[in-house]
């Protein structure tokens, strides 16, 4: 129901034909970029907020444009720029991307690709990615260090330049080659073009960076790649056959656009690059080695598209797994219970749910409850109108229960800060006079920030880590406060010290307490609620292991430094 913010999406293809190919077999000339254009569409759930292409062109002659780009900002950012594209801007490398930011900063400037130019065809950089960098500090240091000076302090752009140098030195080595055997001219470029290596710009390059990210690029000299965090993170999926090379962030997205079987496509592994050549070789190789794997669990939870095969059943088996809690919750009371669901990430983990009480043989009284209705209008500023008007966001189906007799219980995928539920959901609900309302969770307590590209950054934004800050103060417990602040502050590499403030609570302790924070002024029905556990996470979703914002065990250094630092500005911010 909050919906959270993912760093983006990234589509490429690599036509392995000439373009006089497509115009005949498939009746366009546009035949790559119509396919980009559905693919960015079929992602469009992970970047509303502005999009871009880039395209190489690999037989322009000098003096004419070969490499293209097109940015839009906004959610029409895609038709926008497609509506811009002309025929010139066919190539036979295409790449795509859609964003969200978790830095706040907003503008074409910060829309992705981003394009480092150059007179030399192998020298120009095109980049895009699906990432979110935690030691950029570092990486900044070390281009700085070189006399660099980049332009603007940010992942994206600091990743562009160092790779950028690495290419510009792999481009140098070549050179040195070319001279040695003789080579003069327009033969030195065509030797250059024909043998860069960007498995040794890649090496050189990712090796610097912390968190997670599927790094996608074009060069003019016509090469193409894709590389994927060694952790696993962040997600990315590739197909080939004849014609072309494709690459996008979702399965089913190349399913749909190329008409193909789940297992006609692969996945990129951890530490792996899926690298295209100006020749159309194309080949995987190991940039860095892989870690232990911490694929991103929120991806099947929430934010990949639910019509993957595999992500269908693991989002049904979160729900269904909630059986046992919720029938606990109702006291076995199924037949004065309505179940329902807050549309529309959380469809699927219904079916579940309602199949696992349909298998304890009981019949299963389902309504639309809760309706999405509008969105917050942003140009009114004002506080009291803002609140009112997002407690109108959603409505309720009114008669869908028997007022006082029926208790509803109702499941989301996920409960982050809480506004949404004490603002609107629990306000709507109680005018149909429940006589319990039970707020399921398909995933467990949010309990720390995401720093690998997820928009929930700041620890005292999640409701579970307001729950556990109150009950500390509550008890007397401050001197847990205290040292925790303090060996944040002082080791902050050491482990995930944050995790401390959790260990004398259980479950139901920051259940209780939540509802207690989030409950609004003058609501009539009792609320209770469940949340899925960490081992029922890991049994619906085997290949997905990374839970670092419900457990805290972050795969990088990056992100347990980060987390610690979050909780020494809260605690600091605390003391103002």
């Amino acid at each position: 129901m909050e919906q959270l913010k993912h760093e983006c999406g990234v589509a490429m293809i690599r036509l392995l034909k000439p373009l006089s190919y497509y115009e005949q077999k498939y009746g366009t000339s546009r035949y790559g970029l119509d396919k980009l254009y559905l693919m960015m569409e079929k992602q469009h759930n992970r970047g509303q907020e502005g999009a871009g292409i880039a395209s190489v062109s690999l037989d322009n002659k000098p003096g004419t444009e070969y490499m293209f780009r097109e940015k839009a900002e906004g959610k029409n950012a895609i038709t926008e720029i497609f509506s811009r594209v002309t025929d010139e801007m066919k190539g036979e490398l295409l790449m795509g991307h859609l964003r969200y930011s978790t830095t706040g900063k907003s503008g074409l400037t910060f829309v992705h690709p981003f394009l480092r130019r150059n007179n030399w065809r192998a020298k120009n950089l095109c980049l895009c990615g699906n990432f979110n960098m935690t030691n950029i500090e570092e990486v900044f240091q070390f281009l700085t260090s070189q006399g660099q000076s980049p332009r603007i302090y940010g992942d994206s752009y600091i990743t562009l330049e160092l790779m950028g140098h690495r290419l510009d030195r792999e481009v140098e080595r070549l050179y040195s080659e070319a001279r040695k055997q003789g080579l003069e001219g327009t033969d030195i470029t065509a030797y250059i073009d024909q043998h860069v290596e960007m498995a040794n710009v890649l090496k050189t390059t990712m090796t610097h960076f912390d968190g997670g990210y599927v790094m996608c690029g074009l060069t003019g000299s016509g090469e193409m790649f894709a590389v994927r965090d060694p952790w696993g993170i962040r997600p990315a999926f590739w197909y080939q056959d004849d014609e072309v090379v494709v690459l996008a962030s979702e399965r089913p997205v190349i399913q749909t656009c190329f008409n193909l079987q789940a297992g006609d496509i692969r996945e990129l592994e951890p530490g792996q690059a899926l690298i295209v050549r100006r020749n159309g070789d194309s080949g995987l190789q190991q940039i860095i080695p892989a870690q232990e794997r911490s694929a991103c669990s929120f991806e099947r939870i929430y934010f990949s598209r639910g019509s993957d095969r595999d992500i269908y059943l693991e989002r049904k088996r979160l729900g269904e797994q909630l059986t046992p809690a919720i029938m606990q919750s109702i006291s076995n009371d199924v037949t004065n219970t309505v179940f329902s669901y807050i549309p529309n990430t959380a469809e699927v983990s219904f079916y579940g749910m309602t199949d696992g009480i349909r298998k304890l043989n009981h019949d299963v009284r389902i309504e639309k409850v809760v309706w999405k209705d509008i969105k917050l209008r942003t140009f009114i500023s004002d506080g009291a109108e803002r609140n009112d008007l997002a407690a109108h966001v959603y409505d309720i189906t009114y008669g869908s229960l028997r007022p006082h007799e029926d208790n509803l219980v109702i499941i989301d995928d996920s409960i982050v800060r809480g506004t949404t539920l004490k603002e609107s959901i629990f306000k709507i609900l109680d005018r149909l006079h429940p006589k319990k309302i039970i707020m399921v969770s398909s995933s467990p307590q949010i309990r720390y920030p995401d720093y690998y590209g997820i928009d929930m950054s700041r620890l005292e934004e999640l409701c579970a880590f307001r729950a556990a800050m109150e009950l500390i103060r509550e008890r007397g417990m401050q001197q847990l406060t205290d040292e925790t602040y303090r060996k944040c502050k002082t080791a902050p590499l050491e482990a995930n010290h944050v995790r401390a403030v959790y260990a004398p609570f259980t479950m139901e302790d920051i259940n209780r307490k939540i509802v207690e924070m989030l409950r609004p002024e003058g609501m009539q029905a009792p609320i209770e609620l469940v949340f899925q556990s960490i081992e029922g996470l890991h049994k619906a979703c085997p290949n997905h292991p990374g839970d670092w914002y419900f457990t805290g065990r972050y795969p990088t250094p990056g992100g347990i430094r980060l987390c610690n630092e979050a909780f020494v500005n809260y605690v600091e911010s605390q003391k103002k």
